[in-house]
């Protein structure tokens, strides 16, 4: 059971891995391309990636494991197209690294949610956990003037769209094919970004030519890997034991905006990311001591 365990949480820490080093990706797709533009294609080509694996193991799924996929996949995919559309759209107001630790905020937020959803008891851990990332959201993202980036704004809408998304995978894996439902759930969400794309933006083959490395990597690995090996991680982690892990993304996008990019915090915003993290580790590492009646 403890191998299982251990090979769950290496996967886990593999797709926080490749998240975290794709917030630099979609940093450099927005000064090239629209947010739902680079979406709907990394989802795309997410989508193609998947088919070979599909069809190579379409021998091995049961029949019952489709039922009900489409469904799931479709609620799982609407969460996940909102999570990062407010994600895609908020990189173009803020740094990678920012909207790393901000991401990484489900952390906290998913316990909370699991009272709710289970029903358990507000626990230590969970309330001194919150309180310690909401401070450090604080001096990361709040100016001495009381106000907020914009894109920072949107990018904790999309930590609280992850959280449920977290929770429904979690829910939800251990009933059918990891591909398959990873692709349902691409599929929705590429669909959406596009028809938004034909929307509200522009086409330009040159300009999507441009950041044709970010979009294979955001595609490719942070898609059709990375999704579908959290599908799989999380067939034996609780959702918020798989948080804590993939909250390791965070620390990714920050030592990646600032290898890659340049991009530099100030001492308040590392000590705001400091806070963050202590808080989200607080939040899981107590999360089990429930507060006595």
């Amino acid at each position: 059971m403890k191998s299982i365990t251990l090979k769950s949480d290496f996967i886990l820490i593999s797709v926080a891995v490749i998240w975290g080093l794709a917030f630099v990706a979609q940093r450099i797709g927005m000064d090239h391309i629209g947010p739902f533009t680079f979406n709907g294609l990394r989802f795309v080509l997410g989508c193609l990636s998947l088919l070979p694996v599909i069809f190579l193991t379409r021998n091995k799924t049961s029949a019952k494991n489709n039922d009900g996929i489409i469904k799931a996949g479709t609620i799982s995919g609407i969460f996940l197209f909102f999570g990062i559309s407010f994600q895609q759209v908020g990189l173009v107001y803020t740094t990678a690294g920012k909207a790393g630790f901000i991401t990484g905020l489900y952390v906290v937020i998913v316990p909370i949610l699991n009272l709710f959803f289970k029903q358990d008891k507000t626990t230590l851990g969970t309330w001194l956990g919150a309180v310690m990332a909401t401070i450090g959201m604080f001096f990361l993202s709040v100016t001495r003037d009381l106000t907020m980036n914009f894109g920072d704004f949107l990018v904790l809408c999309s930590a609280i769209c992850f959280a449920f998304h977290l929770i429904i995978i979690g829910k939800i894996s251990s009933r059918f094919n990891t591909a398959q439902l990873s692709l349902v759930q691409c599929v929705v969400c590429a669909a959406l970004s596009l028809l938004v794309a034909v929307i509200f933006e522009t086409f330009v083959l040159a300009d999507i030519l441009s950041v044709a490395i970010p979009l294979i990597y955001g595609g490719v690995l942070s898609v059709g890997v990375a999704y579908s090996l959290q599908i799989y991680g999380q067939k034996n982690s609780p959702a918020s034991h798989a948080a804590i892990i993939l909250s390791f993304e965070s620390v990714v996008a920050a030592i990646g905006g600032w290898i890659i990019l340049n991009e530099i915090l100030s001492g308040r915003g590392i000590f705001g990311c400091v806070l963050m993290l202590a808080g989200m580790l607080t939040s899981q590492l107590y999360s089990r001591k429930t507060l006595t009646p």
